[in-house]
């Protein structure tokens, strides 16, 4: 999925733009990263390919989903200077509100780390992240 080289250069830069691209789904969506100090804020633009409900407007809950689940992958890539994607094992998502058509963030937690597993918390707000729009769980596969 994304190339060994690339992810040593994000490591080392901080520039996640090789990255995405380097990813189909992050591109499609339009996925991108900031380092803000310590943290790794994910953010989802406002794109009307990724409605679900044009009507509202509301972003699909997929995308939503998709959007949680790679930030997760990614901030775990990071945290863990890994060489490649984890592979996830379980993902667990709690839609809490519309996400609305505006610009989407999410912000990761590393919960648990074992030897083989690694569980991730990930949180998703619009406008505020005291009301965020979902919350998942995910546990990841680190070694094969």
């Amino acid at each position: 999925m994304t190339d060994p080289e690339i992810l040593k250069y994000t490591q080392k830069t901080g520039d996640f733009s090789r990255m995405l691209d380097s990813i189909p789904y992050a591109k499609w969506i339009g996925l991108q990263c900031e380092l803000f100090g310590d943290d790794l804020i994910f953010r989802l633009p406002m794109k009307d390919e990724n409605l679900g409900n044009p009507i509202l407007p509301a972003i699909h809950g997929g995308v939503i989903g998709g959007f949680m689940e790679l930030s997760a992958a990614i901030y775990l890539m990071m945290s863990q200077d890994a060489l490649r994607m984890p592979r996830i094992v379980d993902f667990s998502l709690d839609y809490l509100r519309a996400g609305l058509n505006r610009e989407t963030y999410a912000e990761c937690y590393l919960t648990r780390q074992g030897n083989r597993v690694a569980n991730v918390m990930i949180t998703a707000w619009q406008k505020s992240r005291s009301q965020p729009i979902a919350t998942a769980r995910a546990h990841f596969l680190l070694e094969d």
